[in-house]
């Protein structure tokens, strides 16, 4: 059967998109709509890690804590970016290590920008146990992670900002969005310099 997409996928040649976000700002579920219309393969990179060592990421930081966790991660990326034609739901975490966007990048990287209080909402509704969410406040913790993330978020090549919406219309955004993105990525070097000037940044923000 012939993806939706499939006009789309063959301008994609194979690139892995790789959506980033905050825990809660729903990669998985839009990752997977957006696998299905592209035909393209849904891979979550926590589970394939989980799978990798055996054990649970609460079980993983707890014996190597989050350093180890991360060195895991990294090689785990490193295995996925050598594939194609996936999207990939990353951890919220990834972006927190430089050596991990030069996997990114060799792909396109969507950023799924949810607001506070819809993570709050999700994550409490979430039985999933979120090691660096153990805290007596949640919401102070998890402005402090957003404090620290969003300038790293801010570098993927598409910024795709959420109201809540269901993940078919998440993944419909980046649908509609990817066209542009893959317009840039072909102009010459000289041309993308001038575009990322003007923008003022480096991806495109869809609301």
């Amino acid at each position: 059967m012939t993806a939706p997409h499939s006009t789309l996928r063959q301008r994609l040649e194979g690139l892995n998109l790789y959506l980033i976000g905050m825990m809660g700002s729903g990669k998985s579920s839009a990752g997977r709509h957006l696998a299905e219309q592209l035909g393209y393969r849904f891979l979550d990179a926590d589970t394939s890690l989980e799978q990798v060592a055996g054990r649970s990421i609460p079980e993983l930081f707890a014996s190597e804590g989050e350093e180890g966790f991360r060195r895991l991660e990294a090689a785990v990326l490193n295995q996925i970016a050598s594939w194609h034609s996936l999207v990939v739901a990353t951890g919220g975490g990834v972006v927190t290590q430089p050596q991990n966007w030069g996997q990114l990048h060799q792909g396109v990287v969507i950023w799924l920008d949810a607001p506070d209080a819809v993570l709050l909402e999700r994550l409490a509704a979430d039985p999933t146990p979120r090691p660096l969410m153990a805290a007596p406040d949640p919401a102070a913790r998890l402005t402090e992670l957003l404090t620290q993330r969003r300038p790293l978020y801010a570098q993927a090549d598409l910024h795709i900002q959420q109201d809540g919406r269901p993940p078919d219309q998440v993944a419909a955004q980046i649908l509609e969005a990817l066209p542009s993105v893959l317009k840039q990525r072909e102009a010459p070097p000289e041309h993308r310099l001038e575009v990322v000037n003007e923008a003022g940044e480096r991806g495109r923000s869809i609301n």
